[in-house]
């Protein structure tokens, strides 16, 4: 086997676990090449990256942080230098894999040099904290977090079944071959459980026309993941069906995708068509995690985990503005559709979320304050209906073709 995993990680206070993880990895036929980011003691083996170097690469001599003896300072140097030696490995073709493992400070580490790898890269990181949330470790990245039970601090009956099965999945996934298929244009859309039924309308048009399609779940992840996409190049054009995520930045809720969402398909030029999908929700977990200051507001409880809140006409007429603003400024083809009928299955006549005047609040200040060579086209039709979401999806192509 002639391919190499990279091995992440602190050789002094963690050595006797990274021995025993790098020859669990060699028992099944695969190279090594260990990374060292300890500062404080001695390694227990030698590495082939040294902890010397991974400081350099952050911007700071090993010794200036030994004699500094700050933990923050060490850690953001490691950290900095780590992603900069593992980004060098990957560009020069050294390494078909990545793995650490640690506790709080060693999966910040490793994780920040996993992120700067491109997505379908094989990524495992074995972490005291894997069973939390780990969105700030992941990011939009494709990172595997596998829980340590223990801590990660010697060999015993539990952690040496944990890390003879990362040996495993690490090798797994690097000697695992992906069967090739066509390569076809990319189109991103988002959905939500409630514009289901448009996206894969739209969906099946895209590929009738000879697209791939690739759909994001609004959760802010999917709409954090799917900018980060964009902004690497592999989208040809986006129908941003469901950007509910605003709605959660603008109420505090839980599945914002933050402040720039919509931001990169108007960076990248590429032709975007933008619906308030879903804007009439702000989404939190279960019915006693609400706010005390929403408690009497419209709330709708779509499982016993996720609580819906209709959102006011002042929370739409808000959103309306940020979306002019966020549009402004896209250098390419940028359409927004209006569906009068309705922006989710919620939001139909006689359904709880009904509230025209709200939707009507967002629409007017979209209008007072976008570009005016942005078309805003108005239908009678709800969101998921068939002539929606064909109209939606055959002008995207139409945009495609032109920009060809």
């Amino acid at each position: 086997m002639n391919k190499t995993i990279c091995i992440v990680g602190a050789l002094d206070t963690k050595g006797e676990e990274f021995a025993f993880l790098k020859a669990e990895i060699e028992k099944r036929g695969f190279k090594t090449l260990v990374v060292d980011t300890g500062v404080m003691g001695s390694p227990l083996f030698m590495p082939d990256v040294s902890r010397e170097h991974v400081a350099d690469a952050g911007g700071t001599a090993l010794e200036e942080l030994v004699e500094q003896a700050d933990r923050g300072t060490a850690m953001a140097v490691m950290t900095s230098g780590a992603a900069e030696i593992v980004r060098r490995l990957y560009a020069d073709g050294k390494i078909n894999g990545i793995i650490g493992m640690g506790g709080g400070g060693g999966t910040v580490i490793a994780t920040s040099a996993m992120r700067g790898l491109p997505i379908g890269f094989p990524k495992v990181m074995v972490s005291t904290v894997a069973s939390g949330d780990v969105s700030a470790y992941v990011g939009t990245s494709d990172i595997t977090m596998m829980p340590s039970v223990v801590d990660v601090a010697g060999i015993n009956r539990i952690s040496r079944v944990i890390y003879v099965n990362a040996a495993g999945a690490i090798c797994g996934m690097v000697g695992g071959e992906i069967p090739t298929g066509e390569v076809k244009p990319i189109i991103a859309a988002t959905m939500f459980g409630n514009t289901t039924r448009a996206v894969n309308h739209a969906k099946e048009i895209f590929e009738a026309a000879g697209y791939e399609v690739l759909v994001f779940h609004a959760t802010g992840t999917g709409g954090r993941t799917m900018e980060s996409l964009i902004d690497a190049g592999y989208i040809e054009g986006v129908l941003d069906m469901t950007t509910t995520e605003w709605a959660d930045e603008i109420c505090g809720g839980v599945l914002t995708a933050g402040p720039s969402r919509l931001e990169a398909a108007g960076r990248a030029g590429i032709p975007q068509i933008v619906v308030p999908g879903c804007l009439d929700m702000c989404n939190f977990w279960a019915r006693n995690t609400v706010p005390e200051k929403y408690q009497g507001r419209l709330l709708y409880e779509w499982n016993p985990n996720i609580t819906l809140m209709r959102t006011t006409p002042e929370e739409n007429a808000q959103m309306g503005h940020l979306f002019a603003e966020k549009l402004n400024a896209a250098t390419g083809p940028t359409l927004v559709y209006i569906p009068h009928g309705g922006w989710s299955e919620l939001d139909y006549p006689e359904k709880p979320f009904w509230w025209p005047e709200a939707n009507d609040a967002f629409v007017q200040a979209l209008k007072a304050d976008l570009r005016s060579d942005i078309p805003v086209i108005e239908m009678s039709e709800d969101i998921n209906h068939p002539n929606f979401s064909g109209a939606v999806a055959n002008r995207l192509l139409e945009l495609l073709k032109e920009r060809a």
